[in-house]
């Protein structure tokens, strides 16, 4: 939200309190607190009339400093709030002299003025990282009377922004405006269904905006030496969180905020989708399957999207019995060919449903101020909202789920839960604006919460599509509707790029565009993009996705790149811990690993996959690809060719090949199967190890499908020579391999 007309005046109607020279300090034994007049104090008179910004410095985990900026500070609290790790045990020092007030927390430290205008530096050691100048806080009212408070953090010469959740513009923030406000968009345009207050900052910070109502951002779109984020009301809390690289911002915004859990084996395997309105039965499915098992092509989840139900009815989590008149033995049919599965689901509950009177009358679905329930006609017909907020509510909700688990059914789909009413009340009082987003929290966690009681720690997985901050807990997350075009495959990818900038471990799209249906070009080269991704669905609108209704050659690329990643599971597993260890993410942004390197910051259409693996998704038809490749030389993964960076390679590939290039001196291991994602990885595991240097000596993880301790090995080179020892864990077997 922009307050200013030009740099030097506010706009029409518009009234702004600043905080001036700080009038006095008060410390605690975690912090401290300053008061700021808006204006100079030279006398007694001058106190009067005078409002005052009051400013609290705190530290809720190492290396974070906290910032609450309060005007009237006598409102009600308001709820919900982010759940936050909050710690009061990490060391805090707390400083004040003439000039200064200091609180230094790891490495970090925040600087207040006492003296001279208003400005704060947060500081690693003596170099500073950013700051608040004299015109960076606001109070502000606007023309109709609303309030808002706001913060600008300045940003460096070079200094690029990422993160704020899922977003499908530019990768690169800087010069944008972004409201954090979870809306069912699509990808092609500024909205996202996975909002999330947190920046990264290319310069080793991030900020954490700790609201979970509408933040509005100007990432130097304002101010464009600075970034504004502001919140309606009278005050405004923020997180700076320390670096000093930006995996290390992620491990400690995720220690706060929460980390993705593990999820099983089998989910890292192929999903096939029924589509969305398609038409099918028992015997589709089943076509569609022993078309796979014909084609060899090996496949992992059975996905029944919304149609499993009946029309109109949507939720009531009934088979529609006109097609499945059989649920529990069709379920176990498909156990028994080795296949997991999933169904759709959403928080929505139509006026058809059985599920609305039962949940009218026990006060499940949420209400408008007058008592009745809310509803509309938009999705479902008379549909209502349930309750998250009611634990009654939510048990009911999973109740239902749970009828499917006792059936068979493995996982959900937990589609929508983006479009929540403000005009309404909740049942624990919480603010109608802060539900907003925060609703899609505690409808995944409800769902997770089930599956995890009823399937076991590490065997939950959920397909979800909205999310906000502590959302990454929940795993896992897919991009939403996209269109079946390249440029579609590019916005996605700078969906996922931007969300893993905020915090998420696992990401998954729909394979050849969900939207409309792909033309054979667009459908393979999507194909390789999604077998190299943490998680791998084939997935449409109103056409099915089974490859050989493209051609042959789909079905053999298909084939390639799903056994390629089965190959990969000890490799894509020890980056899945890491995800859950430390909120590393699996996709990462090119800045994660290569922060040193200037390009990095701006690349949108490549990834790390892990911390060794560049993939470049080819995005046009005639197979030519352009890409960055980093210090050092790479080699292909699969050709063995080599390629020296820094710089930019143009290469033209087939629709069997894509730009996958192992980081110089990595080891990659690689499984002894292709027909399956859980089995045990460590057991015949090649170590390959790409363009060793003389001496060097690596430890690998390979974990175990169950959670076990797994094996871990180390790998030596030394003269021309490479050897393994196993240093821990069992396996049955393992060899050492040198390509480059």
């Amino acid at each position: 939200m922009k307050f200013t007309d030009g740099y030097w005046q506010l706009r029409p109607g518009v009234r702004a309190l600043r905080p001036g020279t700080v009038e006095s300090v008060e410390p605690d034994e975690r912090g401290f607190t300053v008061f700021a007049p808006t204006g100079r104090i030279t006398g007694r008179g001058d106190t009067l009339n005078r409002p005052v910004i009051t400013v609290r410095f705190f530290s809720a985990a190492p290396g974070v400093v906290g910032v609450t900026i309060g005007h009237h500070t006598g409102g009600l609290p308001r709820q919900p709030r982010f759940a936050l790790a909050d710690s009061t045990e990490h060391p805090v020092h707390v400083e004040i002299t003439g000039l200064h007030a200091l609180l230094t927390t790891g490495e970090l430290t925040v600087r207040v003025a006492l003296t001279g205008p208003w400005r704060v530096d947060f500081l690693r050691g003596d170099r500073l990282v950013t700051s608040s100048t004299e015109r960076s806080v606001g109070v502000v009212t606007d023309a109709d009377g609303g309030t808002y408070v706001h913060e600008r953090l300045t940003l460096g010469v070079g200094e690029t922004i990422h993160g704020l959740g899922e977003r499908f513009g530019a990768y690169v923030k800087n010069g944008q405006t972004v409201d954090i406000w979870n809306a069912d968009g699509g990808t092609a345009s500024e909205q996202a269904y996975k909002n999330v207050p947190f920046y990264l900052s290319s310069a080793g910070y991030g900020v954490f905006v700790d609201h979970p109502e509408h933040v509005s951002f100007e990432i130097g779109s304002e101010v464009v030496s600075q970034t504004q984020f502001s919140v309606a009301g009278q005050s405004l809390t923020y997180h700076l969180i320390d670096g000093p690289t930006p995996k290390d911002v992620l491990r400690r915004y995720t220690a706060l905020t929460g980390r993705p859990a593990r999820v099983p084996a089998w989910s890292y395997g192929l999903w096939l989708s029924t589509s969305f309105t398609t038409s099918y039965d028992e015997k589709t499915v089943n076509e569609f399957i022993d078309g796979m098992a014909e084609r060899d092509v090996p496949l992992s989840v059975f996905h029944f999207d919304c149609f499993w139900m009946r029309q109109f009815h949507w939720v009531d989590f009934v088979w529609d019995p006109a097609t499945f008149p059989d649920p529990e033995g069709m379920l176990r049919r498909l156990h028994e060919r080795g296949l997991k599965v999933c169904v759709w689901i959403n928080p929505y509950i139509a006026q058809r449903s059985y599920l609305f009177e039962e949940g009218r009358q026990a006060g499940y679905l949420v209400r408008r101020p007058d008592g009745s329930v809310w509803q509309w006609d938009m999705w479902q017909a008379g549909m209502a909202l349930v309750d998250f907020t009611n634990p009654d509510a939510a048990a009911w909700y999973a109740g239902k789920l749970k009828v499917l688990l006792d059936m068979g059914v493995d996982c959900f789909k937990t589609d929508f839960g983006e479009r929540i009413p403000t005009d309404v009340v909740w049942h624990d009082g919480a603010d109608p604006q802060r539900m907003h987003n925060y609703y899609s929290y505690l409808y995944n966690r409800t769902v997770f919460e089930l599956l995890e009681a009823e399937r076991g720690e590490g065997e939950a997985v959920l397909f979800a599509r909205s999310a906000t901050a502590g959302g990454q807990q929940f795993p896992v997350h897919w991009g939403g509707d996209c269109e079946s075009t390249f440029e579609a495959m590019a916005e996605s990818l700078r969906g996922g790029l931007s969300l893993a900038a905020s915090g998420f471990g696992y990401w998954s799209h729909d394979i050849g565009g969900f939207e409309g249906t792909p033309d054979a070009a667009v459908f393979k080269r999507w194909i390789a993009f999604g077998l190299l991704s943490s998680h791998s669905r084939l997935h449409g609108s109103g056409s099915y996705r089974v490859p050989w209704l493209f051609d042959d050659e789909a079905v053999d690329v298909l084939r390639h790149f799903t056994r390629l990643k089965l190959r990969l599971m000890p490799y894509l597993a020890a980056a899945a811990e890491e995800a859950h260890r430390e909120g590393v993410p699996i996709m990462r942004p090119m800045l994660l690993e290569f922060p040193e390197d200037p390009t990095a910051a701006y690349l949108d259409r490549q990834y790390m996959l892990g911390p060794d693996l560049l993939v470049a998704p080819v995005l046009s038809p005639d197979g030519q690809v352009t890409y960055y490749v980093p210090a050092g030389t790479w080699t292909h993964l699969v050709t063995g060719e080599r390629v020296s960076g820094p710089g930019w390679v143009t290469e033209k590939h087939d629709v069997d090949s894509v730009p996958v290039l192992v980081r110089p001196g990595a080891v990659i291991p690689t499984g002894a199967r292709d027909d399956r994602p859980d089995y045990a990885w460590a057991d015949g595991v090649r170590l390959r190890l790409f363009a060793p240097v003389q001496g060097q000596r690596t430890r690998v993880r390979v974990p175990a499908p169950d959670g076990g301790p797994g094996a871990e090995f180390e790998v030596r080179y030394q003269d021309g020579t490479a050897g393994a020892e196993l240093v821990s864990g069992s396996s049955s077997g393992y060899m050492v391999e040198v390509t480059g």
